[in-house]
């Protein structure tokens, strides 16, 4: 059996070192941003052990130290960082007052998109979709941008319709965001993850 060689993408995962601003991957999708003095934390409730494993080894790969536990809601988990000065430039270009916003110039790339899959990512009979914040509604179209820049159009969801989240069909697409993903973490179940 020989392997074919993958060609690298200027956007996935292996362009380029994991940072402490990945996390503007979980920012897009539900996650959230809280500040304190010059430091920040961000947090995001999951609906699944694995996604747990996965983000608290992304999040340690990131020289951040995150915890998990569980939420009032059935069957939820919350992942967080501590607050953190490696995350307060994050923090400051993300909130406005207590309001969660991209900052001008947002842009998704694999390390960013890894995260966001890891946290709210799942399949559905149409395609493969990412969950937004609830209570996001004023970044919605920038983030949706940002997902087109990439080569990702996708499908704005609304909550009537099962979200909110976007919604990435076609073969070609969803081979594309198989491929700046980057390979399955062993935590994730392989019907879960993109590719």
């Amino acid at each position: 059996m020989s392997l074919t060689p993958r060609q690298l993408s200027l956007f996935g995962v292996e362009a380029r070192e994991p940072t402490p601003g990945d996390l503007a991957g979980l920012l897009a999708g539900p996650g959230q941003v809280v500040r304190m003095g010059g430091t920040a934390r961000v947090s995001v409730v999951v609906d699944a052990g694995w996604r747990v494993h996965v983000l608290v080894a992304e999040l340690t790969l990131r020289g951040l130290a995150p915890t998990w536990s569980p939420t009032e809601v059935d069957g939820h988990l919350g992942v967080r960082t501590s607050y953190s000065t490696a995350l307060a430039t994050l923090g400051v270009a993300w909130l406005r007052g207590a309001v969660k916003r991209p900052p001008p110039g947002f842009f998704l790339d694999g390390r960013r998109l890894r995260l966001w899959v890891a946290a709210a990512g799942a399949p559905d009979d149409a395609g493969y979709t990412l969950r937004l914040g609830a209570n996001d509604e004023g970044q919605w179209d920038q983030v949706g941008a940002a997902l087109a820049a990439v080569g990702l159009p996708a499908a704005l969801l609304g909550p009537r319709a099962g979200g909110p989240a976007y919604r990435v069909t076609g073969r070609r697409r969803l081979a594309r965001l198989g491929e700046l993903v980057g390979d399955r973490p062993s935590p994730a179940p392989q019907e879960c993850w993109p590719g």
